[in-house]
Formats: C-alpha cells, structure tokens, sequence
C-alpha cells in the first residue's frame, strides 16, 4: 500500500464528562442566548477536528442535558461515540451581557457507576487501538471516575503501540504516568495549585525531568504568555508569536491537540511543538476555547521559535514526587 492510498491518520479523545453550556450575551437592546458543548475533552476534539483530522470523541451522556451537548459535538465535526449514563451531564448557565461572566446556575456531574465506567473504558480502549493517537482529557469533576481509570487506559494503549497524549493534572496526572505516556503535557498553573516545586525556571526543569522517570516519555509545560518548555533528550524553549488576547481561555488545549495531530500525522518532535503553540497563540487572538482554522496555524507554525534552553543548572532536588503531587492536588 503507497502513503496515498492509507487511510488518512485518526485521533481518539477520552472525554469522560462533557458539558452544556448556556450563555447569555446581548444582541442590541435584547437577550442573545447560545447553547454550546464545553469541557476539557471536547475542546481538544474540535481543536483536533479543525486541523482537519478525522477525530473521535468517547464520552458519556444522560438526560436531557446529554441529549443536547451530543448533538451538539457531532455538528462540529466530531464524530461521537457514547454510553447512555443514569444521570444527566453537567451544564451551566452564565450572564455576559456586562462584558464578565457572571454564574447564574450550574449543576455538577455525577460519578459514573462500575457498569458505566467499565462500558466507557472497553468503548475508549477499541477505538483507541485503532487510532493513531489518543488523547486523555481530564474529568470535569474529581468523583466523576476514579482516577485509576486513566493508569490502565494509558497502560493498554501504550501495550498496545498506540501514541498516548495526557493533558492532566492532580490525581489523575499521576494515575496516567504510571501507565505510560508519549507526551505529557501540563500547564505551569496547574502544577503550581498541584503544591509542585516550579516558581523557577530550574525547579521547573527539575519538574519535568521527575515527571519523564515517571513514566512520560516526553513532557510540555505551558507558561502562558511566556514561552512553553518541552522535554524529550534535552529541554527546548518553545516561544509562539505574541498576540493581543481575546480570551487565553483553551490556549492550552489548542497546544496539546496541535501536538496529538502532529504526532499522529508522522511529524517530527520539533514539528509538533511548532504546530502545538501555534494553535495555542492563534487562539488567544480568538473568541471561542479551542478553535481555528488549519491553514492558518500551519502557516503561522513557521513563525514558532524552537531552541535549546539556555543552561538553568538543572541539577536541583525535587520536592515532590508525582504521587505526592497527586495528594496535594487542589479540588477543581
């Protein structure tokens, strides 16, 4: 079989919990009211989807709410495939006609049962093994799942010769390197509110080289505005353009989805750091989490700076484990 007639490479994105979001925003003298799909998963499938790989979105949905934010997903390109829950999916509802978001109800997920969890698991597990790349999202609550579900997802992709991305933190980070991943990538905040040793350039380092023994093949961190760090044999600085920003909101997720796409496709290590931050600065410059337009990230792919990191003395005591990173983990 030639490269042209394969088929064209696939992505897998574990989205335990999606969510329905209802804004309401003003349009003139009147109410404008916008129903959307949200959570952490489905912002890395759309971002995915818009860089025009074929992508898979393995979730659960429930109720009335459920009902909505899959039909929802599915028209933006996602293709969806569930497991009907017992209870309906989170959702909540915001104000933003002041300019702010202003919360005016929200109701929260429900943990999945054993028999739930198992039918998620089995269903991620088979389209995972036959994707290029699958990509571990994070729960849009600590009790939704238990976090050992993401050590065994992680462990049998990996057995199974499967490229993992996880973009996670806390209980769950830690879950998913012991199984194994390819690419770990976690943003600086995070690792912070985790209680991690990070406030310098050298204790971050340090961090990141404790995460890779333990299980992650390659780790990025994110810094907002700043320039990314990512590790693989030697550190890199990974600096996207400076945008004026709209909304920061998703840039992270745009990063990590440019980066799953990447890999998936057969691009080098330093070919998917381009396209990860240049799908993260393009959506800063954005309204909406996690959205852009293929051609032009991979144009302004070419305005990504990659280079070594200066020499930070690297050799400094980290003061956390992962396991003890997952105990100081904060509650989302």
């Amino acid at each position: 079989m030639t490269v042209a007639e394969r088929a064209p490479a696939r992505a897998v994105v574990f989205a335990p919990s999606p969510l329905l979001t209802v804004t309401i925003e003003r349009r003139g003298d009147a109410p404008d009211v916008h129903l959307h799909a949200g959570g952490q998963g489905f912002w890395l499938a759309r971002m995915i989807a818009a860089l025009g790989m074929p992508v898979t979105l393995c979730g659960s949905f429930g109720g009335e709410s459920g009902v909505v934010v899959r039909t929802l997903i599915e028209q933006e390109g996602v293709a969806v495939r569930g497991i009907t829950a017992g209870a309906d999916n989170a959702a909540y509802v915001h104000d933003r006609r002041s300019g702010d978001r202003v919360p005016i109800a929200e109701m929260t997920p429900a943990p999945l049962s054993r028999h739930e969890v198992d039918e998620l698991y089995t269903l991620t597990l088979v389209e995972g093994l036959e994707a290029d790349v699958c990509v571990l999202g994070g729960p849009a609550a600590p009790e939704v799942l238990a976090a050992d579900t993401y050590r065994r997802l992680a462990a049998d992709l990996t057995r199974g010769g499967k490229v993992v991305v996880a973009d996670l933190s806390g209980q769950p980070l830690a879950s998913a390197l012991e199984g194994g991943l390819s690419v770990l990538k976690v943003s600086l905040d995070d690792l912070l509110a985790d209680g991690v040793s990070a406030g310098t350039v050298e204790e971050l380092v340090a961090t990141m080289r404790t995460l890779q023994r333990s299980g992650a093949k390659r780790v990025v961190v994110s810094r907002g505005d700043r320039p990314a760090l990512a590790l693989a044999g030697e550190v890199l600085e990974v600096a996207g353009p400076r945008l004026e920003p709209v909304d920061v909101r998703g840039a992270g997720d745009a990063m990590t989805a440019g980066l799953a796409a990447a890999l998936a496709r057969g691009e080098t290590w330093e070919e998917a750091l381009r396209l990860g931050a240049a799908a993260g600065s393009l959506n800063v410059a954005r309204r909406g989490l996690a959205t852009g337009n293929r051609d032009q990230i991979e144009r302004l792919a070419a305005c990504v700076d990659v280079r070594p990191l200066a020499d930070t003395g690297t050799a400094v005591t980290v003061t956390a484990t992962p396991d003890e990173l997952a105990a100081r983990a904060r509650p989302s």
